[in-house]
């Protein structure tokens, strides 16, 4: 245990992602099509996870799975997770799809409970109820009766699809819970790549472009820097807890400001501010309850444990 390390790494995972959605957003910003992102940013993590395969000694036995159609479910709805955040990275400014994806935790509560049949009590369902309405606050000014065509338009339209991205991205989550149960961490990351690469090469009739050179070493990067920060996090989470590691996750909102402002010119609102402040509180107490929670059924199991 180390949890100054685990939270450094942590941060630092968070960071590299951070800058992968700069790339992704830069090259929509020269006309790259959702689509062809995401064959990139899912191509070329896959060598990544390969070498730190090999460097840990682990490629024979990393990559095998029991629940293949496991890995394509999941593939499937976080590449579709990963289109509509990229679609609306290039819509909306940096911080905003950042707080609207903050949804996704909360969400994952609410379909944990309807699709795994997890307990949900009332501190927890009151934590969702606030962050929902974060949500709303952060959307309000998007989808305003004034939002109807035009450049308006097109926001709401980004609003809607980050939103969406949140929905499939804490339904992805649901399938990952299931798969850690018998997949290695490697596995799943690598087959979820193997699964949106492939599902992204469908989206070529839609328009795949040349971006230049630029865009070619834009979205190159953003697939190395994906493969490595999900390293990082994974390696993060062997020296702590995940209550302690997760509540940095909000960490982003502070990069994504500062890179959005600094970058790409973009000046948070006070609305998209106080929103994201009630959707990371309700995200921060949801952590500390499944925390507690965590505490009690391992008090609950010792007492019920033969002693001797």
């Amino acid at each position: 245990m180390n949890p100054l390390r685990a939270i450094g790494l942590k941060v630092l995972s968070v960071a590299i992602f951070m800058a992968m959605a700069s790339c992704i957003k830069a090259a929509a910003a020269l006309g790259v099509p959702p689509g062809q992102a995401v064959f990139f940013r899912s191509a070329f993590a896959i060598p990544v996870i390969i070498l730190w395969l090999l460097w840990q000694h682990d490629l024979a036995h990393g990559l095998e799975t029991k629940h293949p159609m496991g890995h394509l479910w999941r593939g499937l709805v976080g590449g579709t997770a990963m289109a509509l955040g990229f679609t609306s990275l290039g819509l909306l400014p940096l911080p905003e799809v950042t707080a609207i994806g903050y949804a996704a935790p909360i969400l994952i509560v609410i379909f944990a409970a309807m699709f795994l049949g997890e307990e949900v009590r009332i501190f927890r369902l009151t934590a969702v109820l606030v962050g929902m309405i974060g949500v709303v606050i952060v959307l309000s000014p998007r989808l305003s009766v004034d939002s109807l065509d035009g450049v308006t338009g097109w926001q709401a339209f980004g609003a809607l699809t980050a939103l969406m991205g949140a929905v499939f991205m804490a339904l992805a989550q649901v399938f990952v819970r299931k798969l850690v149960a018998t997949e290695t961490t490697a596995a799943i990351v690598f087959y979820f790549s193997i699964t949106t690469t492939v599902l992204s090469l469908f989206s070529i009739p839609f328009g795949w472009i040349w971006p230049g050179t630029l865009g070619v070493l834009l979205l190159i990067a953003s697939g190395l820097l994906g493969g490595i920060a999900q390293i990082v996090l994974t390696n993060s989470y062997r020296y702590a807890p995940t209550s302690v590691i997760a509540p940095f996750e909000y960490s982003s909102m502070i990069m994504a400001l500062a890179i959005g402002y600094v970058v790409f010119d973009e000046v948070p609102t006070a609305t998209m501010i106080a929103g994201a402040g009630l959707i990371v509180t309700a995200g921060l107490f949801i952590i500390w309850r499944e925390n507690r929670l965590g505490l009690e059924r391992g008090k609950a199991r010792r007492a019920v444990t033969p002693q001797g």
